[in-house]
């Protein structure tokens, strides 16, 4: 293995450290325990934009409905997202994650939106801000989350606060920031989770995965766990370069 090879495969392993799927137009929820209270709370970031495939509003609450809510892809998961504690038509509020309890998971993520993901980064450098959506209406806080367990499709859905928030057809839709959900990563199945494109939500467009959801089983990683991992690749290129240096000195010089 040349020294070039090897490098590459560091740069590899790292790089699938990184989300990648932030190249489409969509919108983004990655959740994570907490690290503050990872026994009964989850973070919730979200991230991206997407285009109105219809005329609505986000409400501020009610149970399912096309316009703000949405069903879980059968393709994962036989579209089921909770895995325990389920719930029937609950609204569960979404808290900012600024708080004096919320140290560590504030930092964590404050750390990730400074660029420390690169240019790959899903996330804004305002994602620690008030979970907050975004139409060609106006903008709310994203004050809680609609949850209903189905035995073939789970539902999810955002309700905002104040007011309803209005959009139309072909108007741009993002949202930003991060929250804390009072309910653990347990509750929920690990991976990834799309909307299905036959149930809304009518603010994003009329496609599968335009809202892709994805549920981390770990923390978010700390800066020194990444700066370990390269820390790790830079000693074996050395270690590997040394030997290689080493076996050139012992070779026996070409006669002629």
């Amino acid at each position: 293995m040349n020294c070039r090879l090897l490098a590459a495969l560091a740069v590899a392993t790292l790089a699938s450290l990184v989300p990648l799927e932030q190249s489409q137009a969509q919108l983004y929820i990655h959740i994570y325990p907490s690290q503050d209270n990872p026994t009964n709370q989850t973070i919730w970031i979200f991230s991206g934009s997407s285009t109105a495939w219809n005329n609505g509003h986000i409400r501020t609450s009610g149970n399912f409905e096309f316009r703000d809510s949405w069903q879980i892809d059968s393709g994962s998961n036989s579209g089921n997202i909770f895995d325990a504690n389920k719930p029937n038509n609950a609204n569960i509020s979404l808290s900012s994650l600024f708080s004096s309890s919320n140290t560590n998971d504030i930092e964590s993520v404050r750390v990730r939106t400074a660029g420390v993901w690169g240019a790959g980064s899903p996330f804004a450098n305002n994602a620690t801000n008030t979970p907050t959506i975004t139409t060609g209406s106006g903008s709310r806080t994203i004050a809680s989350f609609f949850m209903r367990d189905v035995s073939t499709l789970d539902v999810l859905g955002i309700r905002v606060a104040g007011s309803n928030l209005s959009f139309t057809n072909a108007q741009t839709s993002s949202w930003v920031g991060a929250g804390i959900l009072n309910k653990p990563i347990g509750d929920f199945f690990a991976g990834t989770f799309n909307n299905r494109v036959s149930n809304g939500p009518d603010f994003v467009a009329d496609a599968t995965g335009s809202i892709r959801l994805v549920v981390n089983s770990q923390v978010i990683p700390e800066p020194e766990e990444y700066a370990f991992i390269f820390g790790l690749f830079a000693l074996g290129f050395v270690f590997f370069h040394r030997r290689m240096m080493q076996k050139k000195r012992c070779q026996p010089a070409a006669t002629s």
